[in-house]
Order: structure tokens, then sequence, then C-alpha cells
């Protein structure tokens, strides 16, 4: 008898899409035919700072390098899911970043002002943030939203220098309360959430505004067994 591959997805996915506002995401629920296995690889590597985290830019955490071997299983099966569910172009192929589990580690009073609100990972039109949760709802999930000055859920290319513009002035007008940002204020809209589940895998646009939605400081936690632990990866769909 074969084996299966180390991290093999599920034979038995549930896979939904949700729509939130005018933005969609993807949803899997069990992932992986053994989450535990990778869930204890996390708890055995070696971490290290997110780029930029020292100037107060980008992911407010640290990461480690995932295996290889989950890479490929979900780049397998994220490519027609991708396509099929966002209309991309089959003509397009795809490049990714490294695969990296991630911990949020910085508390609310340490995040510079673009770490206290919603944020896009890029504008590109076929780039998906794929997130793995492999935490559970104690640790909250992913929350969407809409800038209320500019009406935008999703930044465009033809948008960024716009929204870029209005939003320095809005953080040197008000700046944010020191803390990880919540449902919604005087800036955003709150459009709706992901609740994290333990092996849960969810897609969407890396230009949609969303945030980390977490429910206390109990979830800025260094420890990959009781951390808000994901594996982050991102996809870009382009010309060859």
């Amino acid at each position: 008898m074969t084996s299966a591959p180390a991290f093999a997805v599920s034979p038995h996915l549930d896979v939904r899409s949700v729509q939130i506002g005018e933005g969609t995401a993807l949803i899997i629920d069990n992932f992986l035919q053994d989450p535990a296995a990778l869930k204890q690889v996390a708890s055995e590597a070696a971490y290290e700072p997110y780029p930029g985290m020292a100037q107060g830019t980008g992911y407010p955490g640290v990461r480690a390098w995932v295996p290889a071997d989950y890479t490929s299983e979900l780049m397998a099966i994220a490519e027609p899911l991708l396509k099929q569910n966002f209309g991309v172009p089959a003509d397009l192929l795809p490049s990714k970043s490294a695969c990296a589990f991630s911990l949020l580690t910085v508390p609310g009073e340490q995040l510079s002002p673009l770490q206290r609100i919603p944020h896009f990972d890029a504008s590109a039109p076929h780039f998906f943030a794929v997130l793995l949760y492999l935490y559970d709802e104690q640790h909250g999930g992913t929350s969407f939203h809409r800038h209320r000055a500019t009406g935008l859920q999703r930044i465009t290319p033809t948008e960024v220098d716009r929204y870029g513009d209005i939003v320095e002035r809005e953080l040197h007008l008000r700046p944010p309360a020191h803390r990880h940002y919540g449902r919604e204020d005087w800036q955003y809209e709150f459009l709706g959430r992901i609740p994290a589940k333990f092996n849960r895998l969810v897609a969407y646009h890396g230009s949609l505004l969303h945030n980390a939605f977490i429910e206390g400081e109990h979830s800025i936690d260094a420890n990959p067994a009781t951390g808000r632990l994901t594996v982050n990866t991102f996809i870009d769909f382009s010309l060859a």
C-alpha cells in the first residue's frame, strides 16, 4: 500500500465561497489529513521577526519556514480552486511566496499607526492571500473592512496612491488607539469576518482591506502550542 504524502490534503474537503461586501472569500474546512503533524513541526521550528517589524511595518510577529511537502500539497489544490472560484484566466501561471508559520507577538501598545488599522497585501488583480488556521476560535479570525472616506473595500492599482494619501492624512489628523484593531471605527466600516477554526484554509484577494481579528491580548503569544498560529502564503497569477 502506498502511504499518503507528508501533510497530505484531506480527501473530504468542505469547500464553500462566501460574500463579504463586494469581496469573495473561499473557505475550506478539514484541509489536511493530519493537521496535528504540521502543528508539531511548528512547535519545533526556529522563529524570527518578520521583515520590517522593528520599523513598525508588516506583520507584527514572528515566522518560521514551513516544510516543502506542505507547499507542494497546497499548490496542487490551490491553483485549480483559485482559478475556478475567482475567475483567474486559465493562461495565467502561479508564483508564490515561501509558506511561513506565523505567530502574533507584538502587543497593541507597541504597534505603529499603520499596524493598528486594516491593510491590504498587494493591489495586483490576481494576487491571493492563503491562510491556514492552526488554532481555534479563541483567537478570533480574519475581518474585512471598507474605508469610509473613499468607499473602497479593495485597493486596485489605480487607487493605491489616492488611498495611501488619504490614509496618511487621516493618521496624522487622528492617530488610532494603541491596540490591535477592533471591529470598526470612524475610519473603517466592518463588513464581516471569517471565524477561525482549526485546520481551516481561507483564500481571498490580497487587495481586500482586512485585518487579524483577535479576541484579546491572550492572542499575543509566541508559543506555537497556544498562540495564534497560522500558515501564511501569497499566490500571484500572471503571464509567464
